[in-house]
């Protein structure tokens, strides 16, 4: 019986690799699986930060969790992390989350190529990575899950974000794509895009001077919901077999308005810019 039997959930005993495990929603998905009886390995480039993931969730629950050290746009890194979970967990994985990210912010002219390497080697390529090499396991095992973090930005095409854009909406291609082409080898797919969420994406990002301070106030005093209610609502869709996770509601909003006139959302963006680019320089 496969593991998306009515018995068996996805997300519930789910033996799970977490990237991006040290803090915001990695954190909060690596708690809430816990939770749900998972086991997980907690993977970050901050080793300690992982570590306290770790510790947090034997403080609060009684399951396994191991931290890893990784750099996911890092190939090698990400391929030695998917044997190492195995052996942790003395288990194969059975749920791999794309968690790691960055935030880029500025005008495209403005930004150096470096910048856009910068971006696309942990948003873009660590998501390439991490399917890359778990994607084979779970076709052998006969099972598996993937959740990959894109964000809003993806489908809004917001001005002066254009690098970090391109990465999520890639994300977001690429969830879709193996969606289709994985459905048959009972491996499911779902791609979290939301807006606003208090984490430290923004803190340990690269933003131009002008926005630093208005991206922090937003992310922490005017998000619509918590990273833990979006690990939550993401696992529980990933249960439900859905493939889109758009957890708040300007995040919809966006998204049918895209969909209802992709033109006339593109021009609004466009007459809008101009007034947001005023008020920024207030």
């Amino acid at each position: 019986m496969g593991i998306f039997s009515k018995k068996r959930k996805a997300s519930q005993q789910a033996y799970a690799v977490v990237t991006g495990a040290g803090s915001g929603i990695g954190r909060s998905f690596a708690l809430e699986l816990a939770k749900r009886g998972g086991t997980v390995v907690c993977a970050d480039i901050n080793l300690s930060a992982a570590e306290d993931t770790v510790e947090l969730i034997q403080n609060q629950t009684t399951s396994k969790a191991y931290a890893v050290q990784c750099d996911v746009g890092i190939k090698e890194q990400v391929q030695a992390l998917s044997e190492q979970a195995e052996k942790l967990m003395k288990h194969p994985v059975t749920l791999l989350i794309n968690n790691a990210g960055v935030g880029l912010g500025g005008k495209f002219d403005e930004l150096s190529l470096e910048d856009w390497q910068w971006c696309m080697h942990v948003n873009l390529w660590g998501v390439i990575h991490g399917c890359h090499y778990f994607v084979p396991k779970f076709k052998q095992q006969g099972y598996g899950a993937i959740i990959n973090v894109a964000s809003a930005a993806g489908y809004t095409a917001a001005p002066e974000m254009t690098a970090y854009n391109v990465t999520k909406s890639s994300v977001l291609a690429l969830s879709e794509t193996l969606s289709a082409e994985l459905r048959g080898a009972n491996i499911r797919v779902n791609v979290l895009c939301p807006t606003l969420v208090p984490t430290n994406i923004m803190k340990n990002g690269r933003l131009p001077k002008q926005y630093a301070g208005i991206a922090d106030d937003l992310l922490m005093n005017h998000a619509f919901t918590t990273s833990d209610t979006v690990a939550e609502k993401t696992l529980n869709n990933l249960d439900a077999g859905k493939l889109y996770t758009i957890p708040q509601p300007d995040a919809k909003l966006f998204w049918w308005m895209k969909r209802a006139s992709p033109s006339l959302y593109a021009k609004m963006l466009g007459i809008g810019y101009p007034f947001f680019a005023k008020y920024v320089k207030q």
